[in-house]
């Protein structure tokens, strides 16, 4: 399975996030860490706070801060989330397509098993088990 970029983004962002627990990291510092347009991840951040992933804070000591712990928030929900707009093929869209194979495919029921084992092995693994550390992020800059 292939998870859109925009769902790569929402996930770097939370990793981000959980290895600060507490504190506010702004758009800007982590776009220029992960190397991601500050445009287009305002667009990530936007949609994270609407799924109450989490919120952003204006001020002197504002930013992006988690609004739940990071071991209550799994990686399969987070996917769940970001991925609702992108379907895995045209019949999962959610006007169904129109692909005419749809009145007898055999295909579409084995796409939703294999949807469904991947998303429960991401519900298995939480953000704070994929936490982003300040010893990453050293081993990053000097990498």
């Amino acid at each position: 399975m292939r998870l859109a970029t925009f769902t790569d983004y929402g996930l770097r962002v939370l990793m981000r996030l959980a290895g600060v627990p507490g504190q506010a990291v702004s758009t800007g510092q982590i776009a220029s860490e992960f190397a991601i347009s500050q445009h287009h991840l305002a667009k990530v951040v936007s949609d994270l706070g609407r799924g109450g992933f989490l919120r952003s804070e204006r001020g002197r000591s504002g930013g992006l801060r988690l609004m739940r712990p990071a071991d209550e928030i799994t990686l399969g929900e987070v996917v769940r989330h970001l991925e609702r707009k992108f379907a895995i093929v045209e019949c999962f869209r959610a006007d169904g397509g129109e692909c005419v194979l749809k009145p007898h495919c055999r295909l579409r029921p084995q796409l939703a098993a294999a949807r469904e084992a991947f998303m429960a092995e991401l519900d298995r693994t939480t953000i704070e088990e994929c936490a982003w550390t300040a010893q990453d992020q050293g081993t990053a800059a000097a990498g």
